[in-house]
């Protein structure tokens, strides 16, 4: 390897590495955002936390890799521009292109790998974040009493208190709705204490002065019950909060989404699926054509060409006593084969819908991994023509054609999932829109353009206003 190769892979992978990073951050501080309700006041360890957002920074590398690369090739090219050593490197007779040749190489590379992660690691990934954000998004939230609100996420009871004191223990004026076992009591106290076991697992309420009433209703409620009520100076009970503990379910639930799916198990799923849809399409076929036969070959016995016939409607033909009936057996049967086929075909349909999806999973993890070789083709001739190093021009280009190509993206697997478009062609959307863009902007900066120098633009604008002087009129005397 040469210094010259050398020298512009060291310049690239600091950049490289510090947007990638910071791009990831960003993702998943929108992921955070996107669910911050169903995270918070769940009284969540910081230790599901932690997985909760590992697993989930392991499903956006494969996204945050292109813009990382666009990004920081067109701060590298920017930087050499502004700094003019591609302009000593192209004086001494060094093309661009050869020039990103070593890094081009170096994308392949990180392309490769962004398959292999996509292909091994994220199928991983994907069945932990998943399984654990359901967990997550379904468990109830912590424990917490609120003076003058009714409390009901305590299985069988409803809780209000009037006031609770700052030690969060004491409270006044309890009322509780006990129906645990079917029963129907009321439970009315002046003051009580609240208790938590050391493990969380069981409140205790210790109330003071009070009255407890229940009605007992007789066997079958064919008679009215009794009114108990009971007076008590102390009375205790204990909550069971087993409901409220965080619990995770079974991961093989979420083993067969195609998420969760490499690239050799889903194609064993597509052809799994593709049986079944084939099957469908049999049983369809085999009922229609027992009942509604179509002769695909004309009998030996036919004329050679059917004599016209001289009606102008099919009802001429049936008697008109006969009429009637025929017309109504006729709806009959199409109704029945309707009710008949409505279930096969919504069955198709999920069945047809589950392949579409397994198909667009089966192209991403070569889009997204693509994808990275087209920014940088993008980026790279992009940067050596702006000539603007740093942060803040590199970043509002990287910006506009990773919006450019997150939008296509986002389109082209919409319709790829409604069969609007093939799978291959609605997931490669993207890249073949931008490829033509790289390759403009590649034959721009291999001739020095001033597609982004507005002085150029300034001194067009001023050619034209003097081309448009020619044609005023000169001022009659």
């Amino acid at each position: 390897m040469k210094k010259l190769d050398k020298l512009i892979i060291k310049t690239f992978l600091g950049p490289f590495v510090a947007t990638f990073f910071v791009t990831l951050f960003v993702l998943v501080m929108q992921f955070l955002w996107k669910y911050v309700d169903d995270l918070v006041g769940k009284g969540l360890d910081t230790n599901v936390i932690m997985q909760l957002i590992a697993y989930t920074s392991a499903t956006l590398v494969t996204l945050a890799l292109p813009l990382a690369v666009l990004l920081s090739s067109i701060m590298t090219f920017g930087n050499l521009g502004e700094s003019f050593e591609l302009v000593a490197l192209k004086s001494s007779g060094i093309s661009l292109l050869r020039f990103i040749r070593p890094l081009l190489f170096v994308c392949t590379v990180i392309s490769i790998l962004a398959f292999l992660f996509a292909n091994y690691v994220i199928p991983v990934a994907n069945l932990q974040a998943k399984s654990l954000l359901y967990d997550i998004t379904n468990s109830k939230p912590a424990f917490n009493i609120k003076a003058g609100v009714f409390y009901n996420d305590i299985p069988d009871y409803t809780i209000k208190v009037a006031q609770k004191d700052n030690d969060n223990q004491t409270i006044h004026q309890v009322i509780i709705y006990d129906r645990k076992g079917g029963s129907n009591a009321v439970i009315l106290a002046e003051k009580g204490q609240m208790m938590l076991t050391a493990n969380k697992r069981y409140l205790y309420f210790i109330l003071e002065n009070g009255w407890r009433y229940e009605e007992r209703y007789s066997r079958g409620y064919t008679v009215p019950g009794d009114m108990i009520r009971q007076g008590f100076k102390k009375y205790s009970m204990a909550f069971n909060l087993s409901s409220f503990a965080f619990n995770r379910l079974n991961m093989d639930l979420f083993a067969s989404n195609q998420q969760m799916l490499n690239v050799r198990q889903l194609d064993v799923a597509i052809d799994s699926l593709q049986k079944v849809e084939n099957q469908y399409s049999k049983t369809i076929n085999a009922y229609v054509t027992v009942r509604y036969p179509f002769y695909k070959w004309k009998d030996s016995a036919w004329a050679a060409s059917a004599p016209p016939l001289k009606v102008k409607n099919f009802e001429e033909i049936i008697p008109e006593k006969n009429r009637r009936m025929v017309i109504e057996r006729a709806e009959q049967s199409v109704r029945e084969t309707m009710s008949a086929l409505e279930q096969p075909s919504l069955e198709y349909t999920e069945k047809h819908g589950l392949i579409l999806m397994h198909k667009v999973e089966w192209q991403r993890k070569f889009t997204l991994a693509a994808a990275c070789v087209v920014m940088f083709l993008i980026g790279a001739p992009l940067g050596s023509i702006i000539r603007k190093g740093g942060l803040g021009t590199p970043l509002v280009f990287a910006v506009i054609f990773f919006v450019i190509f997150n939008v296509f993206f986002m389109i082209g697997e919409k319709m790829a999932r409604n069969g609007v478009m093939f799978t291959w062609s609605g997931m490669w959307l993207s890249n073949i829109v931008l490829m033509p863009i790289a390759g403009f902007l590649i034959v721009k900066a291999m001739n020095d353009s001033q597609l982004f120098n507005k002085e150029y633009y300034f001194r067009v604008i001023q050619k034209i206003e003097k081309f448009l002087q020619r044609f005023k009129k000169q001022p009659t005397t």
